[in-house]
C-alpha cells in the first residue's frame, strides 16, 4: 500500500457528535423500556451505568451508592493494595443478610484500641471471640461510650449473647432482633464458633433500595481496577470483588496479554479487559485470552484525556464500540462491551448501545456527584468538584500509578486537571439518565437493550448540523449572549 492509499483507505472514526439516533416505527412507550444489561458475563445491572476507576470518581462510597441504584462502581487502583482491598471490603459489608467477613475482637483488647478500631472500620459493635473464633461475648459502642480506656473488653462486654444458626431466614432474624431489642445477631455453628453476623441496619437497607444489584449472598456487587502486571493485587481483590477490570490505556499489547493470561488462571472474579479500540484488538482478546468476561472499549475520548492530542493516537468510543461489536458478533462470542469515554448525556449512551455496547462507563458525569471522592470547591458562587485524568500530573505523582504511566514507558502527561460542576447525589443522576435513555429507546422502538442493537438506526450530521441540534438563537438564563 502506498502512502497516499493510507488516506484513501482511512476509516471514518466517528464519535458521538457526528451522529444522531433516527426515530423509528415504535409501539414502545418510554416507561415500558427495560434498561437492564450486562457489565460482564454473569453480571447483570438494572441500569447500564458504570463509574470509572479514577481517584476523583470511584471509591467505596461511590461504588455503594451506584450499586444501590442498579449500576456498578469500579474502585480505582491509585493506592496501595491494602487500601483498595479495604474499599472493596466496605462495599461488600455495606449490605448483606449475613456478613461473612466478620470483624472480631479478643477479650484482652483494651477499650482504647476498640474505640480506635470502631473509628477506623466505621463499625459500632463486635463479636468477642477466643482462640479458634469461639464466641464468648459481644461489645458495642454503648458498652464503651464512657468507659475507662484502660479497661479490657472482657470487663465491659455482654456475656450472654443472643445467637442464631446458618439456616435462619430474614423473617426469623427480624423477630429475634425485635424480641431481644438488639441490633446485632451473631451466626454460630454447633460448637459456638462465629460463622457470620446479621445486623438490623442491613435488614432495614434491604427494602430501601429495590433496584440494587447484589451477589448470591445478598451483598452489593462490586468491581475494582487492576494492572495486568499486578498479580498480588488481583489475588487480594479476588476475595471481595465480583469483577476485575484491567486498567490500561492501550491493552492491545503483547506484554499485557501475557500478564493477563496469568491473572485469568488465578482469579475467580469476572475479568473485563481493556482499553481497546479496533476490530483486531477485539479479535485477539477473544481468540488469545481464555475466559475474558467483558471488553472495555474506547481510547482517548475522555473529557480529561489528552492522549489523542499529545500522541495523535486514539480510537473514539463510538467508533471503537462498533469495531469491537463486529468482532464479537463475527466470533459468536457473546461478550459484553463497556463503552468508556466521552459520554456526557443519555443520548450518547443510546447511540453507543445502537452500535453494540452493553453498558457505559462514565467519569465526568459521576465525578460531579456528592459520593465522588473529589474535593468540593466554590468558584464564583457555584460549586464544583475536583476531577483529573489518571494520566495527568496530579495522578502520576501518586506512587501506585506508576505501573500504568511509568516514567520508563511514558515521560509525558496524557491527562488534564480541573473541576466539573457539582451535580448532587448519584440517585438523582441515575434517575435523570434512566429517563433520558428510556426516551431514546422509545424513539428507536426498542423495548430492551438487545433490541437497540438490531433496531436503532443512525444518521450522520455535519458540524453545522450538530450545532443546530442544540439550543440556539435564544438568550439562555445566565448567558451573556445568544446561544
Amino acid at each position: 500500500m502506498s502512502y497516499r492509499e493510507k488516506f484513501r483507505n482511512a476509516d471514518q472514526a466517528l464519535t458521538f457528535n457526528d451522529v444522531i439516533l433516527l426515530p423509528g416505527w415504535t409501539i414502545v412507550e418510554p416507561s415500558e423500556a427495560d434498561v437492564k444489561s450486562l457489565a460482564a458475563k454473569g453480571i447483570e445491572l438494572n441500569v447500564p451505568f458504570v463509574s470509572s476507576p479514577m481517584d476523583t470518581v470511584t471509591e467505596d462510597e461511590m461504588a455503594i451508592a451506584l450499586a444501590r441504584q442498579g449500576g456498578l462502581g469500579v474502585i480505582h487502583r491509585n493506592c496501595s493494595i491494602e487500601a483498595e482491598a479495604e474499599m472493596a471490603r466496605r462495599v461488600k459489608r455495606a449490605e448483606a443478610l449475613i456478613i461473612r467477613d466478620v470483624v472480631t475482637v479478643g477479650p484482652e483488647t483494651t477499650v482504647e484500641d476498640l474505640l480506635r478500631l470502631m473509628d477506623e472500620r466505621n463499625i459500632h459493635g463486635f463479636p468477642v471471640v477466643e482462640e479458634g473464633n469461639r464466641l464468648v461475648g459481644i461489645v458495642t459502642s454503648r458498652d464503651v461510650r464512657l468507659a475507662d480506656p484502660t479497661l479490657r473488653v472482657r470487663d465491659v462486654m455482654t456475656r450472654e449473647v443472643v445467637t442464631a444458626r446458618e439456616e435462619t431466614t430474614l423473617e426469623e432474624a427480624k423477630r429475634i432482633l425485635h424480641r431481644h431489642r438488639i441490633e446485632k445477631l451473631p451466626i454460630v455453628d454447633d460448637g459456638g464458633y462465629v460463622r457470620g453476623l446479621i445486623t438490623m441496619r442491613d435488614i432495614n437497607l434491604k427494602g430501601a433500595y429495590p433496584s440494587a444489584v447484589r451477589d448470591e449472598q445478598g451483598r452489593l456487587v462490586c468491581a475494582a481496577a487492576i494492572s495486568p502486571f499486578d498479580l498480588p493485587r488481583a489475588r487480594a481483590l479476588d476475595e471481595y470483588v465480583d469483577v476485575l477490570v484491567t486498567d490500561v490505556a492501550h491493552f492491545h499489547n503483547r506484554n499485557c496479554f501475557e500478564a493477563t493470561k496469568e491473572i485469568l488462571k488465578e482469579v475467580s472474579a469476572k475479568v473485563v479487559v481493556g482499553n481497546i479500540g479496533t476490530y483486531e484488538a477485539a479479535e485477539d482478546c477473544l481468540t488469545k485470552l481464555d475466559g475474558v468476561a467483558g471488553l472495555r472499549v474506547g481510547i482517548g475520548s475522555g473529557s480529561i484525556c489528552t492522549t489523542s492530542v499529545v500522541t495523535r493516537a486514539g480510537s473514539p468510543t463510538l467508533y471503537a464500540v462498533a469495531q469491537t461489536a463486529d468482532a464479537v458478533r463475527d466470533y459468536g462470542a457473546d461478550v459484553p462491551i463497556m463503552a468508556d469515554g466521552g459520554i456526557r448525556n443519555p443520548g450518547d449512551i443510546a447511540v453507543a448501545l445502537a452500535v453494540g455496547a452493553s453498558c457505559a462507563m462514565m467519569g465526568n458525569v459521576f465525578a460531579g456527584c456528592s459520593e465522588s471522592p473529589g474535593t468540593l470547591v466554590a468558584i464564583e458562587g457555584r460549586y464544583y468538584k475536583e476531577y483529573y485524568g489518571m494520566g495527568s500530573a496530579a495522578a502520576r505523582k501518586k506512587r501506585y500509578a506508576q505501573d500504568r504511566y511509568s516514567k520508563p514507558a511514558k515521560t509525558i502527561n496524557e491527562g488534564v486537571e480541573g473541576w466539573v460542576p457539582y451535580r448532587g447525589g448519584v440517585a438523582d443522576i441515575v434517575a435523570e439518565f434512566v429517563g433520558g435513555l428510556k426516551a431514546a429507546m422509545g424513539y428507536a422502538g426498542a423495548k430492551a437493550i438487545p433490541e437497540m442493537w438490531e433496531k436503532a438506526k443512525l444518521a450522520l450530521v455535519t458540524e453545522r448540523g450538530s450545532q443546530e441540534l442544540t439550543a440556539h438563537d435564544i438568550m439562555l438564563p445566565g448567558s451573556k449572549r445568544g446561544t
